[in-house]
């Protein structure tokens, strides 16, 4: 059996494998949540495990629309609760990308920062809107997950990389997230590489 099969788990339920991963994650991270809102990141990510959840379908064509066009529809909602409805699919997949595919952005003009900031802020929004109905939970959730969206996206790169090992080759690509995004697990990772980051560019020092 090869290694990367041997790295194939068969998972029977996948909104318990991705509780019990989160929690793992968030417990290594020292990151504490309150439980509606791990429920909620939860089936989030039970969600969109499945590409046509994720991914936007026109003519035929499957892509993620554009973060600044998500935004644009949110502005020009019609009514405050497809204001929501778009707020929320902003940070749910600016969330989502962030966690999951932090290292494809490597050759994208558009960096995880970008999605980090437009996710917190659309939650931010969505909170505060709700929260002046009948969606007091919901708000909480929201403006939990806008307080806390950079250590989630961290716990989300913990289980997205679990079978990973970082070499040589990542530590510019760690160096410059940790630079942008302050990202305690880049900076963990750096350290576990001999390491040590210091915040004036070009700044790394390596352990001997």
């Amino acid at each position: 059996m090869s290694a990367e099969a041997e790295r194939v788990v068969a998972v029977a339920n996948l909104e318990e494998f991705f509780r019990d991963s989160l929690h793992g994650a968030l417990e290594r991270a020292h990151v504490a949540i309150e439980d509606q809102t791990e429920h909620y990141v939860v089936n989030l990510l039970t969600l969109f495990s499945r590409s046509e959840a994720l991914y936007d379908g026109a003519a035929g064509a499957v892509r993620l629309k554009p973060l600044v066009v998500m935004l644009c529809e949110a502005l020009e909602a019609p009514s405050a609760s497809e204001r929501n409805r778009a707020l929320q699919r902003l940070g749910d997949v600016s969330l989502f990308v962030a966690g999951f595919f932090a290292r494809s952005f490597d050759a994208r003009l558009i960096d995880i920062d970008y999605h980090i900031a437009m996710g917190g802020r659309a939650y931010g929004e969505l909170a505060h809107s709700v929260a002046r109905g009948r969606g007091r939970v919901l708000g909480a959730v929201f403006a939990e997950l806008s307080a806390k969206f950079q250590p989630m996206v961290d716990a989300l790169n913990d289980i997205s990389e679990t079978s990973y090992r970082h070499g040589d080759q990542d530590v510019l690509r760690l160096y410059e997230l940790w630079l942008k995004t302050g990202s305690a697990r880049c900076y963990s990772i750096l350290g576990r590489l001999g390491v040590t980051p210091t915040r004036e560019r070009g700044a790394i020092s390596r352990e001997h």
